[in-house]
């Protein structure tokens, strides 16, 4: 009579067990791999192992990679444009209000230098697909540019370009900082960006 093979107890696959407040480990850890990864390159498997999640888990949060680099790009935009507005329409002289816009900038950089990261590294990669919008960061710096052309306080030309000019100075020191090419906290550079700023909004 045969002898009957042992039964081999079946090894079931581990489950991680449920974390509480799954969503900013899972946002944290994407962040890290989509920096140093890149979006394409990073899969929702490796942003749940990272962050010590179950892939579940951050499904439960986003439909996948794609919405959740999205919405962490968005929560910076959406927050700069507020920003800006706030400062920039409000009461004071021109230098006042630069000073002001552009130590805002370098706060925000400076509270989650992760998130800004990756905020400005993913700018040619979302803002094409964006719709122009009134409210973003863009539109209102050169909407209130356009109205210190009509009002004298600075010289006429194009809005447009003298926004990205003013713009382009706060941002490439950002990316310079990213780089590792700007020691310090962007704060400590305020200043001297400020001043870049006001000369290129008094430029000719």
């Amino acid at each position: 009579m045969a002898k009957t093979a042992p039964t081999v107890a079946r090894k079931e696959p581990d489950k991680k067990p449920r974390v509480r407040n799954a969503k900013p480990k899972i946002e944290r850890a994407a962040l890290k791999l989509f920096i140093h990864e890149g979006v394409d390159a990073a899969t929702t498997r490796e942003i749940a192992d990272k962050a010590g999640v179950s892939e579940g888990a951050l499904y439960r949060h986003y439909k996948g990679k794609d919405e959740l680099a999205l919405s962490l790009f968005m929560a910076t935009h959406n927050r700069l444009a507020m920003m800006l507005s706030e400062v920039l329409s409000g009461n004071g002289t021109l230098e006042q209000k630069v000073k002001a816009a552009v130590k805002a900038y370098c706060e925000l950089a400076d509270e989650d230098f992760l998130l800004f990261s990756f905020h400005l590294v993913s700018l040619n990669r979302y803002l094409p697909y964006d719709k122009r919008r009134e409210d973003d960061p863009v539109s209102i710096t050169e909407r209130i540019i356009s109205g210190l052309m009509d009002d004298g306080t600075i010289p006429k030309g194009d809005p447009a370009l003298k926004a990205a000019m003013a713009l382009g100075v706060v941002m490439q020191a950002g990316l310079n900082k990213i780089y590792n090419r700007l020691p310090g906290p962007l704060s400590q550079h305020a200043p001297a960006l400020a001043r870049g700023v006001l000369a290129v909004l008094k430029s000719n």
